[in-house]
């Protein structure tokens, strides 16, 4: 019996084993349906919504659809009135350019009959004064000079009339606009004038000289303003007398000769001729003195006698204010202390220094530029070409050549723009005046020119065999107007043409 319970025992095991297996396969089976059938609804679940949401996105595609339908249909409208508009445009152009085509050949002819009539008439006019050529034995220009001759003869006296109602109206009418002008400037504007720089004063011992120096009838001072080419101001200041004038040495010459007219008491206009004649001659050997001095103590030798006393001349000009013999010494000394210290020629950087301003000596009385003037005047006294060089090159009008013509450019430019060393205003003032002076010397029959009184007035002396009374009032007003063009200056510049005739005869 015990056997057998052994025997089957292994049995028992195997078929507990399958019946476990059999009910676990069909729990899992019952359980993975289940579970498939949830997924199942699920997922209808998402097919519906898929199937919601892809209905409501052709809903709205549907309606974004029709809109922009809408405005295309509405761009599409607008783009087709703009294109009528245009075509419509486009027509009216065409006629506008038919009627212009039409209008230019019309007046191309009109033109074209013009210019005809034009030559037609000048043919005329040419065949006409040759007519009256052949007739009058005379040519255009010499007919026109006899006419002009005869009616300026025949009607002198009423041109000399009708000049000068022309001249009390100008200058009434100048008077009341002058005064306005005035008084809007001086309640605008105030500055220094150059009156410390253009004037010198004389001091008197007593008031009672003014009287003797102004003469009768202003015959002394009349005659002492026309030969030194001053203007002198007698005021109410006490115990001195003003000279004005803008050339230094017409200045110094004036101011020398007064002191000297009055030292000596004999104050009449033949007594001052001789005195301004003898100090016009000191004063030449002053210049050459001075030029002699300048040369001595920049320590160059060998210039010519005629070259120092231009030199000289240099202490009588300013350049923007300064005293022009100073500054070239200035130009001197500092191209040499710069030549010594870059070892170049020291002896010609201090040579050339020193002249190159030479000729603002004289360029005041010789066109063009004073280092162009300068370069012309050593020439003709036979210096060395590497100082012209210097001096011509010396504001770079040509180009330097030399390390020595650098250093004279750098040395003037230091004198120059030192602290204090320019006045541009006392400069352009100068050279304005000078330039009224040129303009009316530049004129056939003059004698003398001075500008005066800070060049409000030009005074042109003429010579009275060659100018007779109506060619000085022509004069006048030439010069006037070339003043007026080539010049530049504030307010009015007077011009007065003074024809003197003097006779003379002596008693034995």
């Amino acid at each position: 019996m015990g056997t057998t319970v052994i025997l089957f025992a292994p049995g028992g095991v195997l078929v507990g084993l399958a019946i476990g297996y059999f009910l676990t396969k069909v729990v899992f089976r019952k359980k993975l349906e289940k579970e498939l059938e949830a997924k199942q609804d699920e997922l209808q679940d998402a097919q519906q919504t898929t199937h919601r949401i892809l209905a409501e996105a052709q809903s709205e595609a549907l309606k974004i659809r029709q809109e922009a339908q809408r405005e295309q249909q509405q761009k599409h409208g607008e783009i087709r009135k703009l294109e009528e508009k245009l075509i419509r445009k486009e027509e009216e152009m065409e006629k506008r350019l038919e009627s212009l085509d039409m209008t230019k050949q019309e007046l191309d002819s009109k033109v074209s009959k013009i210019k005809d009539i034009k030559l037609e008439i000048e043919r005329l006019h040419q065949q006409q004064a040759e007519e009256l050529e052949n007739i009058s034995h005379l040519s255009k220009e010499e007919a026109r000079e006899i006419l002009f001759k005869k009616i300026e003869e025949e009607s002198r006296s009423e041109i000399f009339q009708h000049i000068k109602k022309l001249e009390e109206q100008m200058h009434e009418d100048l008077k009341d606009k002058s005064k306005l002008l005035l008084a809007e400037a001086i309640q605008k504007y105030s500055a220094e004038v150059a009156a410390e720089t253009t004037v010198t004063t004389v001091q008197l011992e007593s008031d009672d000289l003014k009287g003797r120096i102004i003469g009768r009838e202003g015959r002394n001072i009349n005659a002492f303003e026309r030969i030194t080419g001053v203007d002198i101001i007698v005021d109410d200041t006490p115990g001195s007398i003003v000279i004005s004038c803008f050339d230094p040495i017409r200045r110094y010459v004036a101011k020398v000769a007064l002191e000297q007219l009055i030292s000596d008491g004999r104050i009449h206009p033949a007594k001052i001729e001789e005195v301004v004649d003898k100090v016009k001659k000191d004063t030449l050997i002053l210049i050459k003195d001075l030029g002699e001095k300048a040369a001595y103590e920049t320590g160059i030798i060998g210039l010519p006698a005629n070259l120092v006393k231009i030199l000289g001349r240099l202490k009588f000009r300013t350049s923007y204010g300064q005293n022009a013999l100073k500054h070239s010494m200035e130009v001197a000394f500092l191209a040499e202390g710069l030549a010594e210290a870059l070892g170049a020629n020291a002896d010609l950087a201090k040579k050339a220094g020193l002249l190159h301003d030479i000729g603002k000596a004289v360029d005041h009385e010789i066109r063009g530029s004073h280092s162009k003037i300068g370069a012309d005047i050593l020439r003709k006294f036979s210096i060395s070409p590497e100082v012209i060089h210097i001096v011509e090159a010396h504001h770079n009008e040509i180009l330097p050549q030399s390390i020595e013509a650098y250093i004279v450019m750098a040395a003037n430019e230091i004198s120059n723009n030192r602290p204090g060393a320019k006045k541009d205003i006392l400069e352009s003032y100068i050279k304005r005046l000078s330039e009224f002076e040129s303009i009316a010397k530049s004129f056939e029959g003059v004698d003398e020119a001075f500008a005066i009184q800070s060049g409000r007035k030009v005074r042109v002396f003429v010579k009275p065999e060659e100018v007779d009374d109506l060619q000085a009032k022509k004069m006048s007003y030439e010069i006037a107007k070339k003043i007026e063009n080539d010049t530049q200056y504030q307010g009015i510049v007077e011009v007065h043409v003074i024809r003197e005739k003097r006779a003379e005869s002596y008693a034995l």
